[in-house]
């Protein structure tokens, strides 16, 4: 079963696996294409390897009757989320697809093929097999994936007051962070906090020598000053949207995570490269897939 000629591009394109997780992100897939009123394609990526079976002679021989049977079970349940996520989102146009191959692979093809808006995956909670489904899976995307990836993981944050939680560095990549979570805070009448820590910029852009306290609090002004004027370009551009400031001197993973315990959505780049940028995005957005409480969105650079 491959991708339905007929799904409009914009859709939003969502794995599916069985799990609860899963089960998860489809729901979340689901409300986002309602609220950016598009289809939503839900991708169901199959892999099997046919076991070696002893024939005569002892020349090996394989089969895929357990394969095939696997696949219907499969859509079976692919058909059963997809009519039960219609049911529950009147209007919606919901699409199907088993296509055959890895989800790290198949779902930002996919992606580049319908010209998805974004693509959503789930993840369970923090045990080792989430980690390992983690790093199968959700990591791989975000590694290969040109389109915004959100991993939706733990409980989302409801209720009129939940921010939007954007890591803001300076960069370019920085910027689409930043434009996608006020995009996303506009759609969803939310209040977005963009956060800034420095604690671990690279030690080139320091003073060599102990800085005086009058001298540390004009940096951290030049510095409040910047992340506040780069904010400021794109809240003009949404001016519905509350936010706000935040300032840490602490590891970014850290102030990201903890912010995220009250948040809708965290929003991050995976690389970070620019006049105040340190290693805020690239290995945060790694710490924060595995460590944050809430949804996860992360943009990669070209």
């Amino acid at each position: 079963m491959g991708v339905p000629a007929g799904v409009a591009q914009g859709a939003v394109l969502t794995g599916f696996d069985g799990s609860d997780g899963a089960r998860r992100a489809v729901a979340w897939a689901a409300e986002e294409a309602v609220r950016s009123q598009c289809a939503l394609l839900i991708v169901q990526c199959f892999e099997w390897t046919p076991p070696i079976m002893d024939g005569w002679a002892g020349v090996g021989y394989t089969t895929d009757v357990g394969g095939e049977r696997l696949r219907q079970q499969a859509e079976q349940q692919l058909n059963e989320i997809a009519e039960s996520t219609r049911h529950a989102n009147p209007g919606l146009v919901v699409e199907t697809a088993q296509l055959d191959g890895s989800a790290g692979t198949v779902l930002p093809q996919t992606a580049e093929e319908r010209h998805a808006g974004l693509i959503v995956v789930g993840a369970s909670g923090h045990g080792a097999l989430a980690r390992a489904l983690l790093g199968s899976t959700a990591a791989e995307l975000v590694r290969a994936a040109r389109h915004p990836v959100i991993v939706v993981r733990g409980d989302e944050v409801d209720g009129p007051d939940a921010p939007v939680v954007v890591g803001v560095d300076g960069s370019a990549l920085s910027d689409r962070a930043v434009e996608f979570a006020f995009e996303f805070a506009a759609r969803h009448n939310a209040p977005l906090v963009a956060a800034h820590a420095w604690s671990d910029w690279p030690v080139g852009l320091l003073a060599t020598a102990p800085m005086a306290p009058i001298g540390r609090d004009r940096e951290d002004d030049a510095l409040r000053q910047a992340v506040r004027s780069h904010v400021d370009q794109y809240a003009t551009r949404f001016p519905d949207v509350r936010y706000e400031l935040e300032f840490s001197r602490d590891t970014p993973a850290l102030l990201l995570t903890d912010l995220a315990a009250r948040a809708r959505l965290l929003v991050v780049g995976s690389h970070g490269r620019g006049p105040i940028a340190s290693t805020f995005l690239g290995s945060v957005s790694h710490a924060v897939l595995y460590h944050a409480p809430c949804p996860v969105a992360v943009l990669r650079g070209d």
